[in-house]
């Protein structure tokens, strides 16, 4: 039998915070959908059509909502710093910045999963998760492998096929309108001279969502 809504949030938010996440409840009609942020996908990411959690493979801003339509509540994941890196500067990170910052992707994707594929086992079989960040499960994703045209048929070849998310800006989530809702002040960080990747401080707040029901 399914456990009640109340004590499956309660001990999700558990499972969160043993992982050193902050978690809350939240409704979903305060998840923010827009059909900008793929655009900051699309014009401005080095990752763009890199990575299969990433667009144009993600679903689009559209399909995201009406998804999130579907459900009544879920769960906010805070992820606060870069395991691995407690405090770095600008001239500490490299070129390709994405193994850098590897071991705070796994965490939060790896976490993302765990409270989706928990609260499906406990009933909750809606449950389904939006992760961070372009997917970094393999050292080169198939989607940066193939050649040839860039379209769906590409995802059957992921290598992590079940546990693969989308990352929540790829779908087209406003994280930093959707953290604010749930009362998390997290703003854009600047990098020097405006240089892409460059960030001026490490104190980054990563953010991941867990719709249930």
């Amino acid at each position: 039998m399914m456990p009640p809504r109340d004590q499956e949030i309660k001990k999700l938010i558990g499972i969160a915070g043993s992982k050193g996440v902050i978690a809350k409840e939240i409704m979903t009609d305060t998840v923010v959908v827009s059909q900008w942020v793929r655009f900051k996908c699309r014009y401005g990411c080095k990752g763009y059509a890199k990575h299969l959690s990433c667009p144009p493979y993600a679903p689009t801003p559209s399909e995201t909502a009406a998804m999130i339509k579907e459900y009544r509540t879920g769960i906010l994941l805070r992820f606060d710093g870069v395991p691995g890196h407690e405090s770095f500067g600008p001239d500490d990170i490299p070129e390709d910045f994405h193994g850098f910052y590897r071991d705070l992707i796994l965490w939060v994707n790896r976490t993302v999963h765990l409270i989706e594929k928990t609260a499906f086992y406990d009933g909750y079989y809606k449950a389904f998760g939006f992760g961070g960040y372009p997917c970094i499960y393999c050292e080169d994703c198939v989607a940066e492998e193939c050649s040839g045209p860039v379209d769906e048929s590409t995802r059957r070849l992921c290598r992590h096929m079940d546990m693969v998310r989308p990352s929540m800006e790829a779908a087209g989530i406003d994280v930093f309108a959707t953290a604010r809702n749930a009362g998390w002040e997290i703003s854009t960080i600047p990098c020097r001279d405006l240089e892409y990747g460059k960030v001026l401080h490490s104190k980054i707040v990563s953010v991941g969502l867990v719709v249930l029901m």
